[in-house]
């Protein structure tokens, strides 16, 4: 059942109404990590949270190593603050590293290709101030005997990036390039070195943070957000549910909701603002934050937004706390139109203000 008033909550607690950060690597770093498989959706998300909301903060924010993106949950590629991605890397991706491991045979691949592809990367890499594109790497992979083709190349990144060894840093016009973590992320941010390496404390950590960014919120919420286990994430519980507020808010759920001291002031306070129209990446944590979408679109509407349910996602327009439709960007630089398709008629009045909010929208390419 959609639930308007949890989503007008979940948009202000993101920052989507009142756009709280300062810049980019505060609004990445509060909300933990937003998934970054789309990369100009994900740079996107993170300016419409910021004051000033624009691409070129996010780009300078790349460019300074202040947010990069990595792969520290679920095998899925994320945007982070840079000083979060070791130690949630090395918290989170056991489980994602070993089942990586076990598709290596069926692409074709060795852990002695793996591990050359290392040794070049470590070698080569730190000669080059920002890291070089993917291709440029890949290209160096293949001349020493570890293919590229047919996804191995990824296979191989995303392994390397997983480990902690490398990470996509700076901004090369249409990509990140990637870098050794040992050049690019700040010293001092592995699990060991940010909780003496005890798991319970950083994941008391993640939980506070992805609540107060995304509450109200349920602890199976953060399980399945992490992959983290739920004995560790009640046990992690201990260590910060005094700092919220817990109840079900609005229509009953089979868990309790949990959301930061406020915000139901925030909320109040924000009046008709928290309805004003939004139109969202495809892979926005309003969207992608939730074990359960639903709070804000019906099950036919859903299939509108995710066709065969596979994985890829539409760009959201959102009114009232729900997705009301989808969205597309059409045409060459320069004249680019937005292309509107609503699950029911907008109307004149949303239709101009979608308008407006798009001729606004942190674009990442004209």
């Amino acid at each position: 059942m959609t639930d308007p008033e949890v989503g007008r909550a979940r948009l202000v607690a993101q920052g989507l109404v009142t756009r709280p950060w300062a810049g980019p690597a505060e609004a990445v770093g509060a909300s933990m990590a937003m998934q970054g498989q789309d990369l100009p959706g994900a740079m996107g998300s993170a300016a419409l949270r910021t004051a000033r909301g624009g691409i070129d903060e996010v780009i300078a924010a790349m460019d300074a190593g202040a947010i990069v993106r990595g792969y520290p949950m679920r095998g899925t590629v994320f945007l982070m603050a840079a000083e979060d991605l070791l130690w949630t890397s090395q918290l989170c991706n056991a489980g994602a590293l070993r089942a990586a491991r076990k598709r290596r045979a069926s692409l074709d691949l060795t852990d002695a290709m793996v591990e050359k592809a290392r040794e070049i990367a470590l070698g080569v890499l730190p000669d080059h101030e920002r890291g070089l594109p993917r291709a440029e790497l890949f290209a160096l992979w293949e001349q020493a005997g570890t293919p590229t083709t047919s996804g191995r190349g990824y296979h191989v990144l995303a392994h390397l990036v997983g480990e902690g060894d490398l990470c996509y840093g700076p901004w090369n016009g249409t990509d990140q390039n990637v870098v050794t973590t040992t050049q690019w992320l700040p010293a001092g941010t592995s699990l060991e070195e940010r909780f003496n390496g005890e798991r319970l404390p950083a994941v008391a950590e993640m939980l506070g943070r992805y609540l107060a960014s995304h509450g109200p919120a349920t602890l199976r919420d953060f399980a399945w957000w992490t992959k983290l286990p739920l004995k560790e994430i009640r046990a992690a519980w201990g260590q910060v549910g005094d700092q919220f507020e817990t109840g079900t808010w609005g229509e009953e759920s089979p868990d309790a909701r949990h959301w930061r001291p406020g915000l139901t002031a925030e909320l109040a306070d924000c009046g008709t603002e928290v309805d004003r129209p939004l139109l969202l990446p495809g892979f926005d944590e309003f969207i992608l934050g939730y074990v359960d979408r639903l709070f804000a679109m019906t099950p036919e509407q859903h299939a509108i937004l995710v066709p065969g349910n596979n994985g890829v996602f539409g760009r959201a327009v959102v009114s009232g706390g729900q997705v009301v439709g989808i969205w597309k960007r059409e045409g060459r630089a320069g004249k680019r139109s937005l292309s509107v398709k609503g699950f029911a008629d907008l109307g004149v009045e949303l239709s101009e203000l979608l308008e407006a909010t798009f001729a606004r929208f942190p674009f990442a390419a004209p």
